[in-house]
C-alpha cells in the first residue's frame, strides 16, 4: 500500500481586536458643503493586532490593548476639536495618524477601522494598495 502524502496544513494568524468610542468636532475648511462648519462626531475605533501566541496563549492581553489605544489615541482625541490636532481631519488621514500613532507604540497593527458616522468609516489594514 503507497503512502498517502498529506499537504502540511498551515497555522493561522491569530489577531485580536478591541473596539473604542469617542467624541470629536472638526471642520474641513475645503469642503463646499456643511462639513465646512465646526461639527461634531460620535468615532468608533476598531483596532485589530496580530502575532504568534505567547506563553500564555495570547497575542497580547486586552488590557495592554485597551491601555495602549487609551494612552496615545484616545486621551488625546476624545472631546477635542481635531483641527487643533492635525490640519485636515479628514477620517482618511485621522486613521493614517492613529496607525502611526500605534505603531510607534509597539503595537503590530493588522487593521485599524475608523467609523465617522454609523455607515461611514474608512479602513485600513496590512497588505492594503
Amino acid at each position: 500500500m503507497a503512502a498517502i502524502s498529506v499537504p502540511p496544513v498551515a497555522v493561522p494568524r491569530t489577531t485580536v481586536s478591541r473596539t473604542f468610542t469617542f467624541e470629536a468636532a472638526h471642520r474641513l475648511t475645503w469642503h463646499p458643503g456643511k462639513c465646512r462648519n465646526l461639527h461634531g462626531h460620535s468615532y468608533r475605533l476598531d483596532v485589530t493586532v496580530g502575532g504568534p501566541l505567547d506563553a500564555n496563549g495570547v497575542v497580547i492581553d486586552f488590557d495592554e490593548l485597551t491601555t495602549v489605544v487609551e494612552r496615545e489615541v484616545i486621551d488625546r482625541w476624545d472631546h477635542r476639536d481635531l483641527n487643533q490636532v492635525i490640519v485636515n481631519p479628514t477620517a482618511e488621514l485621522l486613521a493614517q495618524r492613529a496607525w502611526e500613532m500605534l505603531t510607534t507604540a509597539g503595537l503590530d497593527l493588522v487593521a485599524l477601522r475608523l467609523w465617522e458616522t454609523a455607515d461611514s468609516w474608512v479602513d485600513l489594514c496590512v497588505g492594503a494598495p
